[in-house]
């Protein structure tokens, strides 16, 4: 089925989730930049499923999330760009094209910046913890991160199933 490329603008809660996204992941960044001289040798590689460390490693290994975020922040970014090329229900046509778009870019851009915020809090406890400031990332953090990113993914799939 042919698919209309439209020029759609970013909605304003998209462009409030990309400020919110996108500020704590440069945080996070300039956190590890400036405290680069006293974070020790040895911090979290990993943490178990109650948020304690399991793993520790290198100091180098600060930059994995960041690299991982930047990446995904390009490749989500791009995709957002192209909702055409998304995939849609059998019901897509020229009446509700623009609802579908609206919304599975919606849905992009919510998980996007959710990851880039979820690499920004790991990697400044990764830093906190390393310092002796924090011991764990919390009991809390793995069914925060389950729900957090359920909750937009489960929105999307109600608003699509309401698009006539």
């Amino acid at each position: 089925m042919y698919r209309p490329i439209l020029k759609l603008p970013k909605t304003k809660s998209e462009k409030i989730w990309d400020y919110i996204g996108g500020s704590a992941f440069i945080v996070s960044i300039l956190y590890i930049i400036l405290l680069w001289g006293k974070i020790p040798s040895e911090i979290p590689g990993h943490f178990n499923g109650l948020g304690e460390v399991d793993r520790w490693g290198s100091k180098i290994e600060l930059f994995i999330l960041p690299f991982i975020g930047l990446f995904l922040w390009i490749v989500l970014g791009l995709l957002e760009k192209v909702p055409h090329m998304h995939n849609y229900p059998a019901r897509l046509n020229e009446n509700n094209v623009k609802a579908f778009y609206l919304n599975s870019r919606k849905i992009l851009n919510q998980v996007k910046n959710l990851c880039l915020i979820l690499f920004a809090f790991i990697s400044i406890q990764m830093v906190r913890i390393g310092l002796g400031e924090a011991n764990s990332i919390g009991w809390w953090f793995l069914p925060v991160i389950i729900i957090g990113t359920a909750i937009p993914i489960i929105k999307g799939i109600i608003a699509t199933a309401k698009i006539k």
